[in-house]
C-alpha cells in the first residue's frame, strides 16, 4: 500500500483533520489539511475561496499540474509521488497562472503563499500526512 493510500485511511469522519509534515526536516507545513479525492472536489480545488489561512492546506489526489485561474490569492505548491517524496515545488503562484506538469508526481499540496519560505522544503524531501 502506498503512503497516499495509507494517509487516506487515517482520517475517518469525526477525527481531527490530518496535518502535513516535512519529515525530512521536522517542519509542519499545514495543521489542517483537507483532501480533494473525487472528481468535483479535485476540479474545484480552492476556487471560490477568498483566501487560504496560514496553517491550512489542500491535498489534491491524482494531479500532476495545477492552475490558479479565477483564484483571488497566491499559493505555494508541492507535488509529490505516491510515496510522498517531493518531486516539484512552486512558490507564490499568482492568480491566473499554470504550473508546468510534474510528470513523476501523483498528487499535490496547495498551501498559503509564504509557507515554503517559512518551512523550507526541497525536491527529494519526505512528506508525512497524519493526525
Amino acid at each position: 500500500m502506498s503512503k497516499i493510500e495509507q494517509a487516506k485511511e487515517m482520517s475517518p469522519a469525526g477525527h481531527p483533520k490530518p496535518r502535513l509534515i516535512n519529515s525530512s526536516k521536522g517542519l509542519e507545513l499545514a495543521a489542517d489539511l483537507r483532501c480533494a479525492k473525487g472528481f468535483y472536489a479535485r476540479g474545484k480545488g480552492l476556487l471560490g475561496r477568498s483566501n487560504l489561512p496560514t496553517g491550512e492546506g489542500l491535498w489534491i489526489l491524482r494531479c500532476t499540474s495545477i492552475h490558479t485561474f479565477f483564484m483571488r490569492f497566491a499559493i505555494d505548491v508541492v507535488f509529490v509521488d505516491k510515496n510522498l517524496i517531493v518531486k516539484a515545488i512552486f512558490q507564490n503562484v499568482q492568480p491566473w497562472r499554470m504550473t508546468m506538469p510534474a510528470w513523476t508526481a501523483s498528487s499535490v499540496f496547495e498551501l498559503p503563499a509564504g509557507t515554503l519560505a517559512r518551512c523550507p522544503t526541497e525536491v527529494g524531501d519526505q512528506m508525512y500526512v497524519g493526525a
